[in-house]
């Protein structure tokens, strides 16, 4: 298993602080900022969006709305790999709701949590788009289609789970 990186909180304010510093007064670098932040440290810290806000000019409350309207932005910690379930028609139609079953028993997390060991996130989508290939679920960013009770098994043994 793969050892968690943790870093300090003195560490992390240094960190956001020089992201922070490329980006000062300029209100339109607002969500590169943000993106900037999550891409290094996984997610973006509640505890540092006034320090984000007082930056840009910004009140905290814009700097939390914009981050809670882009849904792949994120203030909590994610795992490594996340797992996107279906769950669109098709996907529904063809047995989804029990694959998300499943996913939950074998990761033993519920929707939008992460495993203990910050290796998986689970979360459910309206739709992956390969509508043919349903039942699907994506694991880090790649699609697999036709998913059954077996072929689940098997994924999360290959990739680790």
């Amino acid at each position: 298993m793969n050892e968690i990186k943790t870093i300090s909180e003195d560490d992390l304010l240094a960190g956001i602080k020089e992201i922070i510093a490329e980006y000062s007064g300029q209100k339109w670098a607002l969500i590169p900022l943000v993106q900037k932040i999550q891409n290094e440290f996984g997610h973006i810290p509640p505890q540092f969006i006034p320090l984000i806000a007082g930056s840009l000019g910004l009140f905290p409350s814009e700097v939390q709305g914009v981050i809670s309207f882009y849904s792949q932005l994120y203030t909590t910690p994610r795992g490594k790999n996340v797992v996107r379930v279906c769950r669109g028609t098709a996907c529904h139609v063809r047995g989804g709701k029990t694959i998300l079953k499943l996913v939950k028993q074998h990761l033993q997390i519920e929707e939008d949590q992460t495993t203990a060991d910050m290796e998986y996130t689970l979360e459910t989508v309206a739709c992956i788009g390969v509508c043919a290939l349903a039942p699907n679920i994506v694991i880090g960013n790649q699609v697999y289609g036709n998913i059954n009770p077996k072929k689940l098994g098997q994924l999360f043994k290959r990739n680790g789970g």
